[in-house]
């Protein structure tokens, strides 16, 4: 079921600490008592029986956290329920394939909100400047998220409990939760973009009412006029265009906004409040997942047969451009500089801050914590922890891949086509705007073509995003003190929140009525969290790291860029905010 993904922990069991390390010799005389979940004190009661239970100390938090980690998810029950639910790693490149899985889920609903709109958006915006940009935004992240799914199958926690234990001030939860909280009430905000994304493209394609047939029609004939004035010569001919243009766009600026966007908004909220509800999950996303995969290539596709055509080829020294790191230059005619919108892209292309929390919750649904077993120090557990993070690393690598290649297809179309004709997505007409990109090589066939896979990407995010935030927030309800933060209150408040939180995005979109503005300020806050995350990354590996667990100098030096490029960005995307 879809809201069963919560890991619970073991009923209590002793167990002694192996004194195979320093660490480990330190606890050595003392045994563990692993708290059950469902106990209201959380086990505190029990923990009190153990032997020479030191007081947790900050400078030597690695002691107690080696010691006294819960043990991964597991059925309530036997010890021999929890061996039956232990295997172990795969070996050889198809089955390790075969066990892959959550960052292809992240693959499949952050292609929607980051890589289709705000994506699309900067290129149309800055032209080629900020290729480098996005493609650092998508690689960049991954050690971090790394980091955050190695720290879930060692310790058997869940990311915001483990963020919680991050040092820092606290008011009944510390300092990054309570940013979290304010980051997810703007995620909420972009749940209504996207689910405005969603709402135009039906309305584009299938509207409801007669007002809005007509206003599809005047639209798609503007669009048409930009892209024949955009591949004009003859300067009789441009002018003839632009008059054009000026009158058509005065006309519908008379028109008043159709509702049909809004109703589809609307009945999509409710279809996808049933299905969270009733976790009818497994085949939509399969089939999601599908339609995303689908889609993405028909872009890199469109972007390959757009070389074919000398008026939107994508140039050798506009390439060159986008990687030359530098910044573009202010719009000449608006005096706007686009780096406002590269920063908001920065921060939810590829893995965002979202998912990178989000990231170790579907780790742990798939079983990685769970396959690698009770938490004993043996060296069979210390093999099998190390086999299923080797997964992990593969997961998300593989995952990468896929979506930077998209990433890059959609801003270089963006870029090539959109940037050329001076069209920016926003507002009532985004989703029309971004269909225009597939107009050079589909022609007339461009709008079902984008229509088709556009409803697939942005469905897929609303959807998958939905779900993954929903369980974020019934583990924070227990970790704020609102619920008891058993698995049995998880359960329930997920399928609440999963059936609440598609209508309150849609009356964020009603009332903002911006779906692309929405989605860029999202991801601005996402992007100041990113050097949070960095240092809470940091904070594990130095701090809570396994010492049987942990990785080379190289990744340590992949952690602390990681952790400078995401410093730099959140200071800039402030300092962006503050400046406009």
């Amino acid at each position: 079921m879809l809201v069963d993904t919560v890991p619970t922990v073991n009923a209590a069991k002793t167990l002694p600490c192996r004194p195979a390390s320093r660490i480990n010799r330190a606890c050595s005389n003392r045994r563990v008592i692993i708290p059950n979940a469902h106990h209201k004190d959380g086990g505190q009661a029990r923990r009190k029986e153990t032997e020479s239970v030191a007081p947790e100390e900050p400078s030597k938090i690695d002691k107690r956290d080696v010691c006294e980690s819960p043990a991964p998810a597991s059925r309530p029950g036997s010890r021999r329920a929890l061996t039956a639910e232990v295997q172990s790693p795969p070996k050889g490149l198809f089955a390790t394939l075969a066990s892959l899985g959550p960052g292809m889920i992240l693959a499949g609903s952050i292609v929607g909100s980051g890589e289709l709109i705000a994506t699309t958006k900067t290129g149309a915006q800055a032209g080629f400047w900020l290729l480098w940009l996005i493609i650092v935004g998508c690689v960049i992240k991954v050690s971090t998220q790394i980091e955050f799914g190695r720290h879930s199958i060692a310790w058997g926690e869940t990311p915001l409990t483990s963020l919680n234990a991050v040092p820092g001030p606290r008011l009944k939860v510390n300092w990054l939760l309570w940013y979290w909280t304010f980051m997810t009430m703007l995620v909420v905000l972009q749940q209504g973009g996207i689910l405005g994304g969603v709402g135009q493209t039906l309305a584009i394609s299938r509207p409801l009412t007669r007002y809005g047939a007509e206003y599809n029609r005047l639209q798609d004939e503007l669009v048409a006029i930009r892209i024949e004035l955009a591949k004009a010569q003859d300067n009789a001919e441009t002018a003839q265009l632009q008059q054009q243009v000026v009158t058509l766009s005065s006309r519908l600026a008379q028109c008043r906004e159709p509702r049909d966007p809004y109703l589809w908004a609307a009945i999509l909220a409710a279809v996808t409040s049933i299905l969270l509800y009733f976790g009818r999950y497994q085949v939509i996303q399969l089939v999601a997942t599908a339609l995303v995969a689908v889609f993405t290539l028909v872009t890199i596709l469109t972007l390959i047969a757009l070389q074919t055509r000398a008026d939107w080829a994508v140039r050798g020294h506009e390439l060159a451009r986008g990687l030359s790191f530098h910044l573009p230059p202010a719009d000449p005619a608006t005096g706007a500089n686009p780096i406002r919108t590269a920063l908001g892209a920065f921060g939810i292309i590829g893995v965002g801050a979202a998912e990178l929390i989000m990231y170790p919750y579907w780790c742990l649904e798939k079983g990685y914590a769970k396959f690698t077993g009770l938490r004993d120090g043996s060296r069979q557990w210390i093999d099998r922890a190390r086999g299923w993070i080797r997964v992990l690393h593969v997961d998300a690598w593989a995952s990468m891949v896929v979506y930077t290649f998209a990433t890059a297809a959609f801003y270089l179309l963006g870029a090539a086509v959109l940037g050329r004709m001076n069209l920016d997505p926003e507002g009532p007409d985004m989703v029309r705007t971004l269909s225009a990109m597939y107009v050079p090589v589909f022609g007339s066939l461009a709008p079902l073509v984008f229509l088709s896979g556009a409803f697939a990407v942005l469905y897929s995010t609303f959807f998958v995003a939905a779900a993954g935030n929903s369980r974020m927030v019934a583990d924070a309800l227990g970790l704020f003190g609102l619920t008891d933060g058993s698995q049995a209150a998880r359960t329930i408040w997920t399928r609440r929140i999963s059936a609440v939180w598609p209508f309150v995005a849609l009356a964020l979109y009603v009332f903002v009525r911006a779906p692309a503005a929405m989605i860029v300020a999202c991801g601005i806050a996402q992007s100041a969290m990113l050097p949070l995350l960095g240092g809470a990354a940091l904070y594990f590996r130095y701090r809570r790291s396994d010492p049987d667990l942990r990785p080379g100098r190289i990744w340590d030096v992949m952690l602390w860029v990681s952790f400078a490029a995401f410093l730099v960005v959140g200071v800039w995307s402030g300092l962006a905010v503050f400046s406009t």
